[in-house]
């Protein structure tokens, strides 16, 4: 189990507890302020995935440039790697593929297998959660004008998604150490 797991185990734990104090405090009906709960979750869970692939890819450079570290190659090869990962915004699976791919020489996303999940149902279902975080991030909920507004994510799917990012991280780790 790599660093960047150990470290992703840690930060997964923002979105479960914002999904349990969505729970204690869901009353019937809920609360109007609650929503804000679920996505933060969402944002905190993605936010965790993204983490996850910056410290995994540091972490293996930081390994394959060991015998250059502090030369000029080394040096350069860290400096666009830490550049690059300052514009690695919402890691969709072609962004993961393409960085993976770059300073790795991995297709990641060929290794995200697991139960009910086969790669291109993985890159599909990481990309939709992406597109719904940034939803969250960036358009607060609609506004009310008397008919109840759809919330943006619901508790199971919540649930869901710390659920799917936990088991992808679980894969990406697993099929990283197996291929290096």
């Amino acid at each position: 189990m790599s660093r960047a797991y150990q470290s992703f185990e840690f930060g997964i734990k923002d979105a479960e507890e914002l999904l349990a104090h969505f729970d204690a405090m869901n009353a019937n009906p809920p609360p109007a302020n609650a929503e804000v709960l679920k996505r933060a979750g969402l944002v905190m869970a993605l936010t965790a995935w993204e983490t996850y692939v910056e410290d995994r890819l540091l972490e293996e450079m930081n390994k394959k440039l060991g015998v250059v570290a502090g030369s000029y190659v080394g040096d350069f090869v860290l400096k666009r790697l830490h550049t690059d990962l300052k514009q690695f915004h919402n890691p969709s699976s072609d962004k993961t593929k393409r960085i993976f791919q770059e300073y790795l020489g991995l297709d990641v996303t060929e290794g995200w297998s697991w139960a009910n999940y086969d790669p291109e149902k993985a890159r599909a279902t990481l990309n939709s959660w992406i597109g719904k975080r940034g939803d969250a991030v960036h358009r607060s909920k609609p506004i009310n004008n008397g008919s109840p507004v759809a919330h943006l994510i619901k508790r199971d799917e919540l649930e869901k998604v710390i659920r799917f990012i936990k088991d992808l991280v679980k894969a990406t780790d697993v099929y990283v150490e197996n291929n290096l």
